[in-house]
C-alpha cells in the first residue's frame, strides 16, 4: 500500500486566532492559513493560490481543508452509487478504460441492461444507503438520433428509477446534443456526469479520440439544461501536481456541485497497466483532496473509484478528514468496491454521519446485513475483467 503511513489530520492541533473581531482557526501555516480566511470570507482562489497550496505540508492542508469542510459543510458524507448499464465496446480510446474496443482486457461486453434491471440495481443502491444512484453507459453518447430504441429505454429507467425509489437519479451517458440534455433535465435528471479526467495539457496523453475542449462542451450543455453537474479527475496517471490543480481550475470555470477523485487502478491491457505507472502515494491524494476542498469549498469532494486499492482505511480516513465529503460506495464499472458498511465505518472513524437527505436508510441493518453475509450484490453489476486488482502491498 503506497504511502500508508500519512499522518491523519486529526492528529493537528488547531489553535484559534486571537483576533476576537474575525476568529479564525489556524494551522500555523500561512499560506494554508489565509486560503482557509478567504474562503470563508466568499472569496474565490485562483491558481496561483492552488500552486501554492499543493506544495504545502499535507498534514497543514488536511487541517485547512477539514475546517472549511466543517463551516460550509453539514457534516455528512454523501452516498453515490451506479450500475454499468451498457459495457464495453465503446469506440473512444482512453487510456485507463477497461471497456475501449481498442484494448483487449477480456471485459463482458453486454447491450443496455433495460429498464427492470436498471430499476434493481437502483433499489440494491437504496438498500445500501445510497443518496444518488447513476445509471452509467460506456459509449461516446447515447444517441436518440442513431439509436432511438436504446434512448428510449434510457429514459423509461429514469423515469422507474424516479418513481420508484427514494434515490436521485444521476446518468453517465457520453456526449449529449442540447435537445437531449433538455429531455433528460425534463424527465428529472439531477446530476450529468461527465469527467474530465486531468488537466487540458494532460489530456492529450490519456485519451486522443476526442478532446478535451469536447468534454467541456457536453458539461456546458448538461449545465445550460438545468442539470447540476458531476465531473472530476483521475489521480495517478503520470500527471503532474500542477496538472491536479489545472484540472480543479478548469472544473471551477464550468461550475460543479459534485467533484469526483478517481485514483488509477490500471486494468491489464489497458495502456495506463503497461506503461507501469509509478503508484501515487496516499500523501498525495490526501494533499490533492484537500486543495479541491479550497478550489471548491461548496461542492461535494467526492472519494471514488480506486480507493480501496489505493488507500488502506487509515487512507481513506485521513481522505475524509481532509474536506471530502461524498463517497461512491459499492462496486465500480469493471472492478469491485468496498461494502457499503465499510463505508459506513470509515465515515464513523473521521467522525461524520452519513447523509440521509433523499434517502432515509437505517445504517444499522447495513451492518446487520454486512454481518449476516446476506444480500451481498451491489448496484454496479460490475462487468468484470480478466485482470487482477493491484496488489494491497
Amino acid at each position: 500500500m503506497s504511502g500508508a503511513s500519512v499522518v491523519r489530520s486529526t492528529r493537528i492541533f488547531i489553535r484559534p486566532s486571537t483576533d476576537t473581531e474575525s476568529v479564525v482557526y489556524e494551522t500555523g501555516n500561512q499560506t494554508v492559513d489565509d486560503a482557509v480566511a478567504r474562503v470563508l470570507d466568499g472569496e474565490r482562489l485562483d491558481r496561483r493560490d492552488g500552486l501554492a497550496l499543493i506544495a504545502q505540508p499535507v498534514d497543514d492542508l488536511a487541517a485547512g481543508a477539514d475546517y472549511v469542510r466543517t463551516q460550509l459543510g453539514d457534516d455528512t458524507v454523501d452516498a453515490c452509487s451506479i450500475v454499468n448499464a451498457k459495457a464495453g465496446n465503446c469506440a473512444e480510446d482512453c487510456g485507463f478504460c477497461a471497456q475501449s474496443v481498442h484494448f483487449d482486457t477480456g471485459i463482458d461486453n453486454y447491450g443496455f441492461l433495460g429498464p427492470e434491471k436498471i430499476l434493481e440495481a437502483a433499489k440494491r443502491a437504496e438498500r445500501d444507503g445510497a443518496q444518488r444512484f447513476g445509471i452509467v453507459v460506456a459509449e461516446k453518447g447515447v444517441s436518440k438520433e442513431n439509436r432511438p430504441e436504446e434512448w428510449e429505454e434510457v429514459l423509461e429507467a429514469i423515469r422507474l428509477v424516479r418513481d420508484e425509489t427514494d434515490v436521485e437519479v444521476d446518468a453517465s451517458l457520453g456526449i449529449l446534443t442540447e435537445e437531449e440534455a433538455a429531455i433528460l433535465a425534463d424527465e428529472g435528471l439531477n446530476h450529468y456526469n461527465h469527467n474530465i479526467e486531468t488537466s487540458p495539457r494532460y489530456f492529450p496523453e490519456v485519451v486522443q479520440t476526442h478532446t478535451f475542449e469536447k468534454r467541456v462542451e457536453t458539461l456546458r450543455v448538461a449545465k445550460d439544461a438545468g442539470m447540476d453537474l458531476c465531473a472530476g479527475v483521475i489521480l495517478g496517471m503520470g500527471e503532474s501536481p500542477t496538472d491536479r490543480v489545472d484540472a480543479a481550475m478548469a472544473l471551477q470555470d464550468i461550475g460543479i456541485s459534485s467533484l469526483p477523485v478517481n485514483i488509477l487502478n490500471p486494468v491489464a491491457g489497458t495502456p495506463m497497466a503497461e506503461q507501469g505507472l509509478p503508484d501515487i502515494t496516499t500523501e498525495e491524494v490526501v494533499k490533492t483532496i484537500a486543495v479541491y476542498r479550497l478550489l471548491h469549498p461548496e461542492s461535494r469532494v467526492r472519494l471514488t473509484g480506486g480507493r480501496e486499492v489505493n488507500l488502506d482505511t487509515d487512507g481513506q480516513v485521513a481522505a475524509l478528514e481532509a474536506g471530502a465529503d461524498g463517497i461512491l460506495t459499492g462496486d465500480y464499472l469493471t472492478t469491485e468496491g468496498q461494502t457499503a458498511a465499510d463505508d459506513l465505518e470509515i465515515m464513523e472513524e473521521a467522525g461524520l454521519e452519513p447523509n440521509t437527505d433523499a434517502n432515509e436508510f437505517d445504517p444499522e441493518a447495513v451492518k446487520e446485513r454486512a454481518a449476516d453475509e446476506t444480500e451481498t450484490e451491489t448496484a454496479a453489476g460490475t462487468a468484470q475483467t480478466k485482470s487482477e486488482l493491484k496488489s494491497d502491498d
